[in-house]
């Protein structure tokens, strides 16, 4: 007999399994009370010393429609993007090689030419737009917690991403989203002392979106494992 216990498990691996990121969004509303189920089990996330660093502000409606375009507008007119997460100088080669061929992929799935400087803005642009989710979220942590931190948000993350799937949505982080943080805590009335760490955006997935055809590849087992008996 299959236990409950057992059947949970099974939905966790399946979860594990269909996580993918998703840059094509149907328009339907996402319910708040599927939302607030969603970050209530990403709350359960493991963290040091139980601190629960995260913060989250979700964004539907008409303030999500007006960031957008305060994000846009600040796209579109080249001001200079600063994370207050630093982006990588550099990569390790293996790493570097796996990005560089990723966004190889990417972009020949979708018949952009490595020339085609145009087509390959528009498809940056549509980070600001969410790829059409009716929903965002902005991932803020207290600029006192450290890096040890940090990692405790990337555990809650990916608790999102499965719990998401779990309610047949999908979910896309966004280091774009992070460009512009006195757009998006003067938009939302977040203290400066917050730093914005990342946004996602989160939705019914539409199938019939192009970049949704895109599967990046994944290292095997061997790539990343050592053993030790």
């Amino acid at each position: 007999m299959t236990t409950h216990t057992q059947e949970i498990s099974m939905d966790v691996l399946a979860a594990m399994a269909e996580r993918r990121s998703v840059r094509g969004f149907k328009s339907t509303p996402v319910p708040k009370e599927t939302l607030q189920k969603i970050l209530a089990l990403a709350g359960r996330s493991a963290s040091f010393t139980n601190t629960q660093p995260w913060e989250v502000a979700v964004v539907t409606g008409q303030t999500r429609d007006l960031l957008s375009q305060k994000l846009m507008d600040a796209a579109v007119g080249g001001v200079r993007g600063h994370s207050e997460v630093p982006y990588p100088k550099h990569w390790p080669e293996a790493a570097a090689e796996r990005s560089k061929t990723h966004n190889i992929n990417r972009f020949a799935a979708l018949g952009i030419a490595r020339d085609d400087t145009e087509k390959r803005e528009t498809l940056r642009l549509r980070n600001f737009e969410f790829f059409g989710a009716p929903c965002a979220m902005f991932i803020f942590m207290d600029q006192e917690y450290g890096p040890w931190s940090t990692m405790d948000i990337g555990i809650f993350l990916q608790s999102i991403a499965l719990a998401a799937v779990g309610h047949g949505l999908g979910t896309c982080f966004q280091a774009s989203l992070s460009n512009y943080p006195e757009i998006v805590k003067e938009a939302l009335g977040v203290p400066e002392h917050k730093k914005l760490l990342v946004g996602l955006s989160i939705g019914h997935p539409d199938p019939d979106a192009p970049l949704n055809a895109y599967h990046s590849s994944r290292m095997a087992l061997d790539e990343f494992t050592s053993w030790h008996d």
